[in-house]
């Protein structure tokens, strides 16, 4: 991996081939619920690319994220909400990292992705202020181990409302430009209900419809779309869509697929996204389904605990 803003990893792909965010769905089952779900969602809206070049009223466009090394400085992180549901600092977050909606990230998701491409550990933070002493204050944190198979605990939040870490699900210029996306993308809709389906780990409800996603619900392409007709750089997406899917991460706008800001992206060949209706879509079959009723205790599967980790050099 290079270092910066927005840097290149170089082909590295974060986590196993086996896991979920990496895996090819692309011949797996139909869920039985498939256009019920798709009807509730709406089958005519659109994707929306919720990345880009520039900014927005006055933001960048996209989830931004930095990759340092090993020699970046730990820091402390004050927690000022999820605190018992965060892995505590310190962590390698430099005091100008960007964040989401800068250069005026206001009072949104404030979103702060770090990977330390030395040691293979990526820290997203949730609603992320830094602080004049160099630490930072968030509403919630978590670190993943890129190297493994990381969960987080069952009911447990992360820097995302499914519990599931950010980074992996962003679309970047440079695998685009490299001619392939090899792992879902994050997407958010403006519902969902009070249920998880891995590799999603917490719900935040905000409907009783049994129509309604679950957090980690993936969506499929289906294979009969054809994707010709669209930009060169949009078909990698799409393309992706097809082999990967996509995963419900967050309540927002309906059908909006995150990826990182770059000024080398293309609006106006990222527009035709729009293009694509939901009705282009199929749920993959979730199982299992939990509920707050069903939900297990204790870790969820394939869990390696960031404190139990030896730490690597620094």
């Amino acid at each position: 991996m290079s270092t910066g803003v927005g840097a290149s990893l170089n082909g590295f792909l974060p986590f196993s081939g086996g896991n979920l965010w990496n895996k090819d769905i692309s011949s797996s089952a139909v869920d039985p619920n498939s256009t019920s779900i798709i009807n509730f969602i709406g089958p005519s809206i659109g994707l929306h690319p919720d990345f880009g070049a520039g900014e927005y009223q006055g933001s960048n466009m996209g989830i931004p994220y930095v990759i340092v090394d090993g020699s970046q400085s730990f820091v402390s992180v004050n927690f000022t909400a999820y605190g018992d549901e965060s892995d505590p600092g310190p962590m390698p977050v430099p005091s100008n990292a960007s964040i989401e909606g800068d250069p005026n990230p206001g009072s949104g998701d404030r979103h702060v992705l770090v990977l330390d491409k030395n040691n293979c550990f990526l820290y997203e933070l949730y609603s992320a202020y830094p602080q004049g002493n160099g630490s930072w204050d968030a509403g919630s944190a978590a670190v993943w181990d890129l190297l493994t198979d990381e969960q987080r605990p069952w009911t447990w939040t992360s820097a995302d409302a499914a519990g599931l870490p950010i980074f992996p699900g962003l679309a970047r210029y440079d695998e685009v430009a490299a001619g392939e996306i090899k792992h879902a993308l994050r997407f958010t809709l403006a519902q969902s209900r009070a249920a998880i389906t891995p590799p999603a780990s917490h719900f935040a409800a905000n409907s009783s419809s049994a129509q309604a996603a679950p957090m980690g619900m993936r969506l499929r392409l289906k294979s009969s779309f054809s994707v010709s007709s669209f930009p060169a750089s949009v078909q990698v997406i799409l393309n992706a869509l097809k082999k990967y899917g996509m995963i419900m991460a967050d309540n927002g706008s309906s059908m909006y697929i995150s990826g990182a800001p770059d000024s080398r992206w293309n609006n106006d060949d990222l527009h035709t996204l729009g293009q694509v209706p939901a009705s282009a879509f199929e749920v993959v079959q979730m199982s299992p389904v939990y509920t707050a009723n069903t939900v297990p205790q204790g870790s969820a599967p394939a869990i390696t605990s960031f404190n139990s980790l030896p730490k690597r050099p620094t």
